[in-house]
């Protein structure tokens, strides 16, 4: 993303706020409203916050997962607050990027576990499960391909992806033929991630071809 896009984002609050439309084999599986905000802090600096909800009650049991990550200036994640809400294994998720190491806290019913993930910068915290998620790393998006390094903290592992912007392509978005900006993620479990973005930065489309997942903005109401 170009400092001029990032410097007409921060004039907003909040900057982008949406639902993704889940669908896997074309079936929907769930409902994601998302938000990012900016804020900016006593010091000047604009930090972003993107806190998602995702709901997967098309079986039981129902689960629902909620994070909330702070971003800073560079876009890498600062901070993760995030709730699992599984009947199974209820779960609360804490972050913090401290020394280049992003340190992660599991809190479970009767358990709690920590780990350490080396995060150089530029990195991004993910979720296999949550598509919004994905918004900071299409933010790192050059011409040129770009290392990026990727926490998943639910899953308790670390990806290094590659991230390269394609320019403006076309695709479909809500069945209608579409005019985006095409970033591409490869490497790790999912091998290719696609990601769409609109003219004004904000996040248009995720597909995820391995699984047979895309992930669609719905149409303004």
């Amino acid at each position: 993303m170009t400092a001029l896009l990032l410097a007409l984002l921060v004039l907003q609050n909040p900057v982008d706020e949406g639902t993704l439309v889940v669908r896997e084999d074309t079936v929907e599986i769930a409902r994601e409203p998302f938000r990012l905000t900016a804020v900016r802090t006593g010091a000047g600096v604009t930090r972003w916050t993107l806190a998602s909800t995702i709901r997967y009650d098309r079986s039981r049991p129902v689960v629902v997962l909620d994070p909330i990550v702070e971003l800073g200036p560079d876009s890498s994640p600062v901070s993760l607050e995030y709730t699992v809400a599984d009947p199974r294994e209820p779960l609360r998720i804490l972050g913090q990027l401290t020394r280049g190491r992003f340190v992660v806290r599991l809190l479970g019913r009767r358990t709690e576990r920590a780990r350490e993930f080396p995060a150089p910068p530029p990195a991004a915290v993910v979720d296999d499960s949550v598509y919004a998620l994905y918004l900071p790393v299409a933010w790192q998006g050059r011409p040129h391909p770009v290392t990026v390094t990727a926490v998943f903290p639910r899953a308790g592992r670390r990806e290094v992806l590659t991230v390269q912007d394609l320019g403006i392509q076309t695709t479909t978005l809500n069945r209608d033929s579409a005019s985006l900006r095409h970033v591409t993620v490869t490497g790790g479990e999912n091998r290719l991630v696609h990601l769409w973005l609109g003219a004004d930065g904000r996040l248009a489309k995720v597909e995820i071809p391995s699984r047979r997942l895309v992930a669609e903005r719905a149409p303004a109401s």
